[in-house]
């Protein structure tokens, strides 16, 4: 069976909210550091070992900037000429050996469900994040632009809203091959190895 979705373009929003989701999702814990640093700093304040209030300043002037630095790149993403084709119409041709997305009847591109690393299923939309390892594999650059490639790895995704799915049953469908394939979680069906 071949699920044929309506034709949908995700709006740079909705990008731009995912993604930064995404970001404090994958980095929440790193929270910790300013607030260790914070903690520390009061403790050596008040055995007036080493007491200073800069330090206060300078940890959450850093945190901020490097919030800041990320939903910068996160958003500028979305501004990119390169990035074009994230917001561009598709009809997705789904099955159970790849995601077909036509621009119309003579363009478009494959997705095999091996260059898919996870999925979230939220309230109004399947969320498929693409897995970009292979293509960074021979990459040559500098520790800073993996580092940041890396960071945006999450920022890698095709929005696929229920509401473009033309019936329940091609709604269904898509969730039990998502499921077979071990990209969504639950269901009594067997896990098939990606290929």
């Amino acid at each position: 069976m071949i699920v044929k979705t309506k034709k949908y373009a995700l709006d740079q929003k909705t990008y731009v909210n995912i993604a930064l989701r995404q970001w404090v999702k994958e980095n929440w814990k790193w929270a910790f550091v300013p607030l260790a640093l914070i903690l520390l700093n009061v403790v050596l304040n008040l055995t007036n070992v080493y007491p200073n209030y800069w330090i206060y300043i300078v940890i959450v002037l850093l945190t901020i900037l490097y919030v800041l630095f990320w939903a910068v790149q996160i958003t500028g993403i979305s501004q990119m000429e390169q990035s074009k084709a994230l917001f561009d119409k598709y009809v997705y041709e789904i099955d159970s050996r790849q995601i077909l997305m036509r621009i119309n009847a003579k363009e478009g591109g494959i997705l095999k469900w091996s260059q898919i690393d996870s999925v979230i299923k939220d309230k109004e939309a399947y969320i498929l994040f693409l897995n970009n390892a292979d293509a960074m594999a021979n990459v040559k650059a500098s520790w800073f632009a993996k580092t940041v490639t890396k960071g945006l790895s999450k920022a890698q995704f095709i929005y696929l809203p229920f509401t473009i799915f033309t019936s329940d049953n091609d709604l269904r469908f898509t969730e039990a091959l998502l499921k077979r394939k071990g990209l969504l979680p639950g269901g009594n069906v067997p896990a098939e190895t990606v290929k």
